[in-house]
């Protein structure tokens, strides 16, 4: 019997098969792990803006009247881009109330929030974070 040494077509489809699995497993774990560190700095980026608004209405007794004011006084080295964006530009910002007891106090920027439009991994948008 006289057989020559090599796999047969039924062995290569499955291992095929198997090397195909293991690749969409494999990209559907990556972009599930990029879009994780995407919330990861945008929960961050959001945390650092926050505080230093925070540190600067301490200090100056009213709220920055721009986001720009932050790194022009050296609460921020940078405003950040966005993760989702990847833009400055994109973050949404929301402005103080007026101050009944001082009518001459000046309006600033309390909050900050993403401007990137879709979902969390938990359920909310990204523009509520």
């Amino acid at each position: 019997m006289n057989r020559s040494r090599g796999f047969t077509l039924i062995e290569l489809l499955i291992v095929m098969t198997i090397a195909v699995i293991h690749a969409g497993v494999g990209l559907t774990l990556y972009g599930t792990s990029v879009t994780r560190a995407k919330e990861a700095a945008l929960s961050e980026d959001l945390f650092q803006m926050r505080k230093a608004i925070d540190e600067y209405y301490a200090d100056k007794q009213k709220y920055p009247s721009s986001l720009d004011a932050l790194v022009s006084e050296k609460y921020l080295r940078e405003i950040k881009p966005d993760p989702f964006t990847q833009s400055v530009d994109s973050w949404q910002t929301t402005m103080s109330e007026p101050d009944a007891a001082n009518a001459s106090a000046e309006t600033g920027i309390w909050n900050v929030k993403s401007g990137a439009t879709g979902t969390g991994s938990d359920g909310r948008p990204y523009s509520e974070w």
